[in-house]
């Protein structure tokens, strides 16, 4: 029989899963042999990220080991590592331990980081949202703020520590803010004693004229006004120009508060510009009808990574997870259509929409023509988010804790961990 060809998959994310899915075998004699190589042990589910920031769920209810989920498959290996470096001209990358690992087909879907705009010294004030470790600093910082206005003796200091600025009108940024509005609307009034709900002042910034710009002008309307029913202050229209240990300048106004959270942008992880192919300003590769990287037709880029336009369209596809799975699924059948000597298929999206929740029971979603807010969106959402969910376990545990959420109005997983921030000295009796 034929040497099997070696498939190299960086990143295990939507994209990457689905491409190693594909060209996973239950059975022996595979025409390829796939290594997925991951810094991280899990397949993350980020579309429910601002869960467990925002304490409704805990960090294992959306990540799922990556072995657990392939390993039915006898042709697909998996390694825990980072890829620092890649050689086109040898077919080789390099892990950080100096490891070099030779390949006939790379696919790149190592996702995106969060982008400051050339200001990444705003970062250790505003931290993105983009992994697990995000969100447990995310929720960290949100639950001592709480803490420090519990203790502050100072009307000031008190309303800096309940004030919450969130930067960025896009899904991230909307439901981080219509989820801290429900989050201090749950448990100021009963785990606190000097806290009240309407004390929390959230704001929302975005530089655009609107909110939820892609799901079109009506939605980004509803979107709005469910976020004003919340208490969430939308100001659109104007851009952040500073950000510190005390707030953020916003249109020349000084704006105290006592948490900032990012969710304005995003850049390609610098894999992409590795492999010296032209890219576009957020750093994604400019790939071909097949994803494929111009001059190493070896090598595909897809999800975050990759700029691909659709033939008569003036936009990028966004960088969201229905696109990265049918990209990696598109690019995993080519590779096997390589190797029977067929001709390879250009890459066509189907579009199944965009949804976005607004806090319990709130959400906007646009179906193909069908456009959707309030409750029957979110229950849209809810049913969306638990089909696509890794393992029946996940689906099981989410399902739980939503219900229970939803019935009680309560987030049971407010734990402080990670980095211990210093609180405001109380004076001594």
């Amino acid at each position: 029989m034929p040497t099997p060809k070696r498939v190299i998959i960086v990143g295990a994310g939507f994209g990457g899963l689905a491409a190693a899915q594909e060209l996973g075998s239950r059975d022996e004699g595979s025409p390829v042999e796939v290594l997925v190589v991951d810094r991280q042990n899990y397949h993350l589910f980020t579309p429910l990220l601002y869960q467990v920031a925002m304490a409704g769920l805990s960090a294992t209810d959306i990540a799922y080991p990556i072995r657990a989920v392939l390993h039915r498959l006898r042709n697909v290996h998996v390694l825990l590592g980072e890829v620092v470096g890649i050689d086109a001209a040898s077919r080789t990358i390099r892990l950080e331990d100096d490891s070099v690992h030779a390949y006939d087909y790379l696919i790149l879907a190592a996702g995106a980081r969060t982008s400051y705009f050339g200001h990444d010294d705003w970062a250790r004030h505003a931290p993105g949202l983009k992994d697990l470790d995000d969100a447990l600093e995310v929720r960290r910082r949100v639950l001592v703020a709480l803490e420090a206005a519990e203790r502050a003796e100072d009307p000031a200091e008190r309303r800096r520590q309940l004030t919450f600025v969130v930067v960025g009108g896009g899904p991230t940024g909307v439901e981080l803010a219509g989820a801290i509005a429900d989050l201090s609307e749950d448990i100021l009034a009963d785990d606190f004693r000097r806290l009240a709900p309407e004390g929390v002042h959230v704001i929302l910034i975005e530089r655009g004229s609107s909110i939820l710009t892609p799901f079109g002008p009506k939605l980004s309307a509803r979107a709005r006004r469910q976020l004003e029913e919340l208490g969430v202050e939308v100001r659109t229209g104007v851009g952040v120009e500073a950000v510190d240990e005390r707030g953020v300048i916003v249109a020349g106004q000084s704006i105290a508060a006592g948490t900032v959270l990012w969710g304005a942008g995003v850049r390609a992880h610098p894999l992409a510009a590795a492999l010296g192919a032209p890219v576009d300003r957020g750093g994604r590769v400019l790939v071909g009808p097949d994803c494929s990287v111009p001059g190493h037709p070896e090598v595909f880029a897809i999800g975050d990574l990759a700029s691909f336009t659709p033939q008569g369209a003036t936009e990028p596809l966004p960088g969201i997870s229905p696109v990265a799975v049918q990209q990696g699924r598109t690019v995993a059948a080519n590779v096997l259509r390589d190797g029977r000597g067929e001709s390879r298929e250009s890459f066509r999206y189907f579009d199944k929409g965009f949804m976005a929740t607004i806090g319990r029971a709130r959400a906007v979603a646009r179906l193909g023509g069908l456009q959707l807010s309030g409750l029957v969106a979110w229950l849209f959402w809810v049913f969306v988010h638990l089909w696509y969910l890794v393992g029946f376990r996940n689906r099981v545990a989410v399902f739980t804790n939503w219900i229970w959420a939803y019935i009680v109005s309560r987030h049971g997983a407010r734990v402080i961990t990670g980095r211990r921030a210093p609180l405001p000295p109380r004076p001594l009796a």
